[in-house]
């Protein structure tokens, strides 16, 4: 009986399965959203299938199966702690049947051989592709392996093909003592933190000044926003947006801090002169952030600092042992100078220079050694601010973006797992109509596997070795991430399947031997296997208020379990005293992010949102009062979480003062000043003010009441 003939769309359907492209999905309404002929080809020619049109993907799809099955073992093999890993071999025929000899190098140096009899390995399948006949036979390895990455290389006839090996704990990290069980904390993003020392933005001094008194007000917990290295030159400051999630940014330098060499009259001049102490307070008194007017002004004193200082020969033996010791550290000076040499865009520099190495005619020497002492003296302060919070018992919350900037170092010096010509972002929804284009770069789903997961490794490492809790942006890249074809509309992208249990599993890794909480965003449009894969694997949920009550759920606020992380609302919604008075509505109307008829649908729909919210917490007895303000109701509804089973409350410090001005307001550009306004009172004052006091202290009471 003959096959049918499959026509080419029933082919580019298939090809598109072989490589993790998704045809379709379903939005947030569970309507079938199906991906355009267009757009399949587009991300598959930029995963590397070899197709351009309809025509192609008959040859293209016989060449993927061919690629799948002369590949011997896969490039990484996953095992959890007590477990025996399984590797699955495709053999050709004439070998299937013939003895194998594997060679397993662990990750402590220690090495351990083994060989297997073929005929006693148990063939799970067959296969004859393109005349040549295969059998898959499964190998098992010791189930006594320690956790950690491991290479397993397997000694062949022709070849000695290898995988990376991780065994892991089943999940992520949780604390188990009683007092890490119901804890609460503080968010503010270190931009808007300011204090009288401060130079016009928070700095890690200010961040361990808050770090002080939380701890002193019974927090465990002071959260912000991402603090990694921003792009040159680059006109959007979003935190979501860095060079590198690999490097700490310079911006945040506590400049009182920095001891300059003794003797430095130069310095010490420049600092008391009219001109500086006019400019400083200038940015200091300005409302909002004017980050390259700040590093301006902070460069010309590390410029100052930096020519004395290393011209010490002590100092500058520490300086590049301190590059020889962190490489991606010196890289990335070299990566810095270079800028200065051929401009912030390094996809428009020569040629040679665009594939991720520099020689030593490709950058000013000087430059290079600022940014390594720049660089030197930010990841000392980051190391002092996370152990003194270690030694208060306090845990910094960080936030790792989900993508770099195109132009910045990551994209440049990684390029091999970056896909240049599609960007990540997400479909229509609710309330982005038309979908977002994050304007990023996606990561390769089958090169970062290839190359053994380094880099995935690398930033995870550089988080949760500072962090007592890591926040990971949009958790559903580890399953999923909806590319856009560069040329196309944020609409007409598709979703490409990423190796979630492999990326679990380093999580969970890291997150032991860091001794990090993982906490995921799962917020938006969420496919059905995140939640409980995020459950299965140990990791915290999000719990927003402001997003539980837009949910169209009969429940008004679900319950919350010991594996939340709840809080108000996120640095992407409205603060509460904003939501509440409904001033979030107007707003979108404004920048036209809404119609009249949507905006007068969505302010009808807030006045019953209120009215339920009121009741549901007088129900609960957290309002007992008749007349109801905005200041009744955070308290009520900070009242609601804290006494909850939240393994951690944070307080939006922003919403203790009822702010009504948002950090970010999604999707806008230059129409509302993200990521640049300060807050409304300094360090010193709002740690005085009685209604933030008032407030933590009754959260603090219902922490420990729960306990």
């Amino acid at each position: 009986m003959s096959r049918p003939v499959l026509s080419s769309k029933q082919v580019l359907r298939k090809l598109a399965h072989l490589y993790g492209v998704q045809i379709a999905y379903y939005d947030v309404l569970q309507r079938r959203r199906s991906a355009s002929t267009r757009t399949l080809l587009a991300v598959l020619q930029s995963l590397g299938a070899p197709v351009i049109t309809l025509n192609d993907v008959s040859s293209a799809w016989r060449e993927r199966q061919q690629q799948m099955w002369r590949q011997t073992m896969p490039p990484v093999v996953v095992a959890r702690d007590g477990e025996p890993p399984v590797i699955d071999l495709r053999l050709p025929h004439g070998i299937a049947d013939s003895d194998v000899v594997g060679h397993l190098f662990l990750e402590n140096g220690q090495l351990l051989s083994r060989k297997w009899k073929g005929f006693d390995l148990p063939i799970m399948e067959t296969a004859e592709v393109e005349g040549i006949r295969y059998a898959v036979k499964r190998l098992t390895l010791s189930s006594e392996l320690p956790i950690g990455y491991h290479r397993f290389v397997l000694q062949l006839p022709e070849a000695c093909p290898e995988t990376l090996v991780i065994v892991a704990p089943p999940k992520a990290y949780i604390p188990v003592t009683e007092t890490e069980e119901r804890v609460w904390g503080l968010f503010l993003p270190l931009h808007a933190l300011h204090s009288r020392k401060s130079w016009g933005i928070g700095d890690f001094g200010d961040l361990d000044a808050l770090v002080a008194w939380v701890a002193k007000s019974e927090g465990r917990v002071v959260g912000t926003l991402p603090l990694l290295t921003s792009s040159e030159g680059a006109a959007n400051p979003s935190p979501y947006m860095p060079s590198s999630r690999l490097l700490w940014n310079e911006l945040y330098l506590d400049m009182a801090a920095i001891e300059g060499p003794s003797g430095n009259n130069s310095t010490d001049s420049m600092l008391a002169s009219p001109e500086f102490q006019k400019e400083l307070k200038m940015v200091r008194s300005m409302p909002l952030v004017d980050y390259r007017r700040l590093m301006t002004l902070k460069r010309r004193v590390l410029e100052k600092l930096c020519r004395p200082w290393c011209n010490e020969a002590s100092n500058l033996e520490a300086l590049e042992r301190f590059a020889q010791e962190r490489p991606v550290v010196d890289d990335y000076a070299r990566f810095r100078a270079a800028i200065e040499k051929h401009g912030a865009r390094w996809r428009l520099w020569p040629q040679p220079l665009r594939g991720g190495v520099l020689g030593d005619g490709d950058y000013d020497e000087a430059l290079r050694r600022y940014y390594l002492y720049v660089q030197w003296l930010t990841h000392q302060q980051v190391d002092t601010l996370s152990r003194r919070a270690r030694e208060r018992g306090v845990w910094l919350y960080l936030d790792l973006p989900v993508g770099v900037h195109p132009d910045g170092y990551d994209a440049w010096r990684e390029g091999s797992v970056f896909v240049a010509d599609a960007e990540a972002g997400s479909p229509p929804d609710i309330v982005f109509t038309k979908g977002q284009n994050w304007s990023f770069p996606p990561l390769h789903p089958e090169r970062i596997r290839e190359e053994g997961y380094r880099y995935f490794v690398a930033y995870i490492r550089h988080h949760m070795q500072h962090a007592g809790i890591l926040r990971i942006d949009h958790m559903m890249s580890f399953h999923r991430l909806f590319w856009i074809p560069k040329g196309l509309e944020a609409s007409q992208g598709a979703y490409v399947r990423y190796p979630s249990e492999e990326m679990y599993a380093i999580a969970a890794l890291e997150s032991h031997r860091n001794k990090t909480i993982v906490v995921g965003e799962d917020l938006g449009t969420v496919s059905p296997e995140v939640r409980p894969d995020m459950s299965r694997h140990g990791l915290h949920r999000m719990y927003i208020i402001h997003y539980e009550l837009e949910s169209d759920r009969p429940q008004l606020l679900p319950r919350i379990t010991p594996s939340h992380i709840a809080s108000l609302n996120t640095h992407d919604m409205p603060p509460f005293a904003a939501f509440w008075r409904a001033l979030d509505i107007p707003e979108r109307l404004k920048l036209g992010l809404l119609d009249k008829s949507a905006a007068r649908i969505a302010c009808e729909k807030r006045r019953s949102l209120q009215r339920r919210l009121i009741a549901f917490l007088r129900e609960k007895g957290w309002i007992r009062s008749d007349a109801v303000d905005a200041r009744t109701l955070l308290s009520a509804c900070l009242a609601f979480l804290s006494a909850s089973r939240a393994r951690v409350v944070l307080v939006n410090l922003e919403d203790l003062w009822l702010e009504t001005k948002p950090q970010n307001v999604p999707t806008t550009q230059e129409e509302y000043p993200n990521w640049r306004r300060k807050a409304r009172y300094s360090l010193e004052k709002f740690s005085q003010m009685a209604g933030v006091i008032d407030t933590l202290r009754m959260v603090n009471y219902l922490r420990k009441k729960r306990r």
